[in-house]
């Protein structure tokens, strides 16, 4: 049992850090030890319990119900809210998708009106439930188009099951028009949905502490249904969201039964069946533990280190802020004496991960930022360690990908990739074969990305897909 922990242990110490607050992506570090220490106690606590059946685990369905009264009481929900907890930002917008497109059965081609900085998430939920995303582009500030949005909803009103807004879009921390967005979906009788996954437990205490922050949370009439993560600015262990509608009636197709088989009859609220009860008691032992307090203490605290940042951005040179955010996320761009893959590659170097975003449409890659509270202590050696990268960056020049490697990308056909295609790509990008159809990373990615870059969306996702099918092999023992 030791070796296996130190395996375990030896295995880990490869992986991003958690903890410590340099770690711009993917993590959300409340910098508190104890706040930690609780969470991943509750969560072994209950490692083993089973909220498939909340008669046999009663304690689980008391942590859930309480953990979405406290959420409707910070997202000034009406007394006839209801929620449920769920594994993620992504399962809260399938189902948020999934209810919209089952409570209107009569349409047979359902869509849904998105603006193009929706969460990828809501691109699976049409993939995955047949409901077709109608996307809007966004403006020069990032925000979605109300004006287009209308135009769009109005293209098919009757098929339109869903009108969708961002609090804030991740990519660029812009929090979209939700009033005017909810206005024209509940003029037409359409559900809106708020993607308030990654801003959802902060911009409350953002505007409580004197913000500007634009209306989002069920105050807004026309606002359906609203998606808030536990794991992120909760800071809960990994991994709780909350999907919340305005009353049962909304939330009531999400619910799912099924009697036709001899078995016990199925009932579940959320996409699974059998569910750790782990996460949730770590969700639910952390909010007791912070309270609401503690929430605004922390809000505080990173919304001061996304200030300091933003003013040290601006002392720079090369690297400026794409818009102005509104929540916790940043977006950086570079001119064209460097690249913000090679700035990110630098970072890296210099024990700091920021997360690399490829270009789309008329907006270039970007240096992107989730800044959460641990961060703010060391906000002094971030800013210098992003110049010092900016600097080494510029020295290096912007990387460039070979013309003849671009046409060969642009000769071929994403539905039609073959393995042969593939190797020749994993050849040109520098991810050498470990073994027969392995892979290789190599320590810096910035001319890796800026070949996915070069490709086209389509292409990108299927090189992608191609990627993690070979990333993803057995090791046998035998």
């Amino acid at each position: 049992m030791s070796d296996a922990l130190e395996r375990l242990r030896a295995l880990q110490a490869q992986d991003l850090p958690v903890l410590g607050g340099r770690t711009l992506a993917y993590v959300y570090d409340s910098g508190r030890a104890d706040v930690d220490s609780i969470g991943r106690e509750a969560v072994a606590a209950y490692a083993g319990s089973n909220g498939l059946d909340p008669t046999a685990f009663p304690s689980l369905l008391q942590m859930e119900n309480e953990l979405v009264g406290f959420a409707l009481d910070l997202l000034d929900a009406p007394a006839t809210a209801v929620g449920t907890v769920t594994s993620g930002g992504t399962e809260s917008v399938l189902l948020a998708v999934q209810a919209a497109r089952d409570a209107r059965p009569e349409v047979t081609a359902p869509r849904m009106v998105l603006p193009a900085t929706a969460h990828a998430a809501f691109h699976k939920a049409a993939h995955y439930f047949g409901v077709e995303a109608v996307l809007v582009p966004v403006g020069s500030d990032c925000a979605a188009d109300v004006a287009a949005t209308e135009a769009a909803v109005d293209e098919a009103p009757e098929r339109t099951v869903l009108v969708v807004a961002s609090a804030p879009s991740y990519a660029h921390g812009v929090v979209d028009p939700v009033t005017e967005l909810a206005a024209l979906a509940a003029a037409r009788g359409i559900r809106c949905h708020v993607d308030a996954c990654i801003g959802g437990w902060v911009l409350p205490y953002a505007a409580r502490l004197g913000r500007d922050v634009p209306p989002w949370t069920f105050a807004v009439e026309g606002v359906t249904s609203v998606s808030v993560d536990l794991h992120k600015y909760a800071y809960a262990p990994k991994g709780t969201s909350l999907l919340l509608h305005r009353t049962p009636a909304l939330r009531r197709p999400q619910l799912f039964a099924s009697a036709a088989w001899p078995g016990y009859t199925m009932l579940n609220s959320t996409m699974q069946s059998t569910k750790s009860g782990g996460p949730l008691a770590g969700a639910w032992a952390v909010v007791e533990s912070v309270g609401d307090p503690g929430y605004e203490l922390l809000s505080r605290e990173v919304f001061a280190a996304v200030d300091a940042i933003v003013a040290g951005v601006t002392d720079i040179d090369a690297l400026e802020l794409l818009v102005r955010p509104q929540s916790t996320l940043l977006a950086l761009v570079t001119d064209d004496s460097c690249d913000a893959f090679t700035v990110c590659d630098e970072m890296a170097a210099r024990g700091w991960y920021v997360q690399p975003q490829m270009s789309y449409g008329e907006v270039p890659p970007t240096v992107h930022l989730s800044v959460s509270a641990a961060t703010g202590e060391h906000v002094t050696e971030f800013l210098a360690a992003l110049a010092e990268s900016v600097r080494a960056a510029q020295a290096s020049g912007p990387v460039a990908v070979d013309p003849e490697v671009v046409a060969f990308i642009e000769a071929l056909d994403p539905a039609a990739l073959s393995d042969d295609d593939f190797d020749g790509l994993l050849a040109a990008s520098g991810l050498v074969g470990a073994g027969e159809g392995g892979l290789e990373l190599p320590e810096r990615m910035a001319e890796v990305n800026a070949l996915l870059d070069v490709a086209a969306p389509a292409m990108r996702e299927a090189l992608l897909v191609a990627f993690l099918d070979r990333l993803s092999r057995p090791v046998r023992r035998g």
